[in-house]
């Protein structure tokens, strides 16, 4: 647990709207534990995305809401009380109907995530990238939910995801869908696509006319740079799995080499030291504390002498 939490301040929603409202580009790092949430804080990240797709990857599930909600939840409000950085979480399309939503928004912001996250597709959702069924949600069940989720909120941010790219049903769909989610309450937008140039964020960019923060992920056309989203005038840009895709390959590596080698020498030069492991730990930090308030006992111990 980390000392101070944005809410020592400020409250955790406000921070993640005051970074969205900010005219620099918001970057968020995927997390699915504590401790990748740490690193990325440590790294100069901006927001913690409590991804979907990490923490069920970690669980070793589909991510196809396999997981509960409540699993899921766990998972963010151990980021949350981790780092001093806003969690947003990524929520699926909304754990099943707008009663499920309701619930959904009041334990999350009970438990201190700054904002969700709900995609337009209906449940079970299927993650955008796996061939399958991409069906959107029809458009008034889903304008509910984000109405409901905003009615029944106190702070925290609703961001709703568009998947009409993901699914095939086009800008105009995309474009018209926005324009509700809007009129519903939502506080920002993500649009999603899977195509390996960010040119249809772009145009969906250009032709939307509202006022919302728009969000994306650029997860398959990763050329695109930090400063073209800003440029294009992009609110936020989430990486969304990168830190587990990247700990995977690393951790596949040396579990191979080392039973291949019949020992650890050939990778210990590559592994994190101990001590990187206990800083993350914030073990020193642990001892400074038990050193001084034991101190501190034997202080008033003897002065009661």
């Amino acid at each position: 647990m980390t000392d101070k939490q944005p809410g020592a301040e400020t409250s955790a929603p406000r921070a993640l709207r005051a970074a969205l409202a900010s005219p620099r580009l918001v970057r968020a790092m995927g997390a699915h534990n504590p401790l990748s949430a740490r690193l990325a804080e440590q790294a100069g990240f901006d927001v913690i995305w409590s991804s979907g797709l990490e923490i069920s990857a970690a669980a070793a599930v589909p991510d196809a809401n396999i997981l509960a909600m409540s699993e899921c939840l766990d998972v963010a409000a151990g980021l949350a009380g981790t780092v001093n950085l806003p969690v947003l979480a990524d929520c699926d399309s909304g754990f099943g109907n707008v009663n499920n939503v309701i619930h959904m928004v009041r334990a999350y912001e009970e438990r201190g995530i700054a904002g969700v996250c709900i995609e337009d597709k209906q449940f079970p959702k299927l993650n955008s990238f796996v061939e399958g069924n991409q069906d959107l949600a029809p458009l008034d069940d889903f304008a509910g939910k984000i109405r409901a989720a905003t009615e029944v909120r106190e702070e925290l941010v609703v961001v709703a995801r568009l998947e009409a790219l993901i699914s095939g049903k086009g800008m105009d769909e995309a474009l018209r869908r926005a324009e509700v989610y809007e009129r519903a309450g939502a506080d920002a937008l993500l649009i999603h696509s899977k195509q390996p140039d960010p040119d249809e964020v772009f145009v969906f960019r250009d032709a939307y006319t509202g006022d919302l923060p728009v969000v994306v992920v650029p997860t398959t056309y990763h050329h695109v740079t930090v400063g073209e989203l800003e440029e294009r005038g992009f609110a936020m840009a989430i990486y969304a799995n990168h830190a587990l895709r990247s700990s995977l390959r690393a951790m596949r590596e040396t579990l191979v080499r080392i039973m291949q080698d019949g020992t650890t020498r050939h990778v210990e030069e590559d592994l994190a030291s101990l001590k990187e492991v206990f800083d993350l730990q914030q073990v020193p930090q642990m001892l400074e504390r038990q050193a001084r308030y034991e101190a501190l006992g034997r202080e008033l111990a003897e002065a009661a002498r």
